[in-house]
């Protein structure tokens, strides 16, 4: 089947859980004292910023069978999205992180629980035979189950003709053991997906402050993956052109960041849904950019009306 073609515009599969926001702007978490409740995990926000977008998403993930999963499949059909991919465990309770609440870059604490249930029989064949694009995180390969099924469903999927893509969320609280970490993530990069990276999460994985002429010669020498996004939040973009050179688009103009959680997936999902409508890499980049900056400006979950973006 013809890329183009194919019927779902994306497969994101991993964590879904529940983000536990901080209520006070810029107050370490020791001294958050109010949270507000809303479904996050990257991959399930990408599902949801696609299905607001009308892109054909599928979401592959795992919940527990608690009041928490409870609330997550009443998010999932409020916004029309399909539950099909969902797992629910019997065992584990649906994940669980507290967030600080700060323009910069937030503090967390996660409650790892039923996110990592997903089970090589939730993939397939035929689906990712249809997909156009197959997502995943860093968070979402950090733990087994998940890691050894989302990896046996990668190499499917991409011998099935589906472009890969991860967002390489790394941190040493969702995933401790770093050499592990470093092969199951040079696995996935070695099939040359699209990647989406950001400064911390290069430091926290390399354990270095590298520029960005480092960071590209990193991923491009070491793991051979030609198509690299990094995020540098208020200063916008950094990627790759067709010759190889490093170039720059800036962020759009905000007049007040209400909650920077969530902004890297409304980037990435802004950058998907260009993708898959086959426009040029900088296009995709603007869209992207711009959907980051419409949720910067909004607590939790994106507006539902999109049409100025969509314009």
């Amino acid at each position: 089947m013809d890329w183009t073609q194919k019927p779902i515009d994306v497969i994101s599969t991993g964590e879904i859980l529940i983000d536990m926001i901080g209520q006070q702007m810029d107050c370490p978490l020791s001294e958050t004292i109010e949270f507000q409740r809303f479904v996050g995990g990257s991959p399930a926000n990408v599902a949801f910023n696609l299905n607001t977008l009308k892109s054909n998403v599928h979401f592959i993930g795992s919940i527990g069978q608690d009041g928490l999963g409870k609330y997550i499949l009443s998010e999932f059909k409020s916004h029309n999205l399909a539950i099909k991919g969902l797992n629910q465990s019997s065992k584990l309770p649906t994940t669980l992180i507290l967030v600080s609440k700060t323009s910069q870059t937030p503090d967390f604490i996660p409650y790892r629980g039923a996110d990592t249930q997903i089970n090589s029989n939730m993939f397939s064949k035929e689906i990712l035979q249809q997909t156009k694009v197959f997502h995943t995180t860093c968070f979402a390969l950090s733990k087994n189950p998940a890691q050894n099924s989302i990896l046996k469903a990668t190499k499917t999927a991409k011998t099935l003709g589906a472009e890969l893509s991860i967002d390489l969320n790394y941190a040493s609280q969702i995933w401790s053991d770093k050499t592990e970490a470093e092969v199951i993530i040079g696995e996935y990069l070695h099939l040359n997906p699209l990647l989406k990276i950001s400064e911390d999460d290069v430091s926290r994985l390399l354990d270095a402050s590298l520029s960005h002429q480092e960071i590209f010669n990193y991923f491009q020498s070491k793991h051979g993956v030609k198509r690299i996004y990094l995020t540098l939040g208020s200063q916008g973009v950094k990627y790759l052109d067709i010759h190889g050179k490093i170039n720059h688009l800036p962020a759009q103009p905000i007049k007040e960041i209400k909650d920077v959680t969530g902004a890297g997936d409304a980037f990435w999902s802004g950058f998907l849904y260009g993708f898959t409508k086959k426009f040029d890499q900088e296009q995709c980049l603007k869209m992207a950019l711009k959907l980051s900056a419409i949720k910067l400006q909004h607590v939790g979950g994106l507006s539902e009306n999109l049409n100025l973006f969509l314009e």
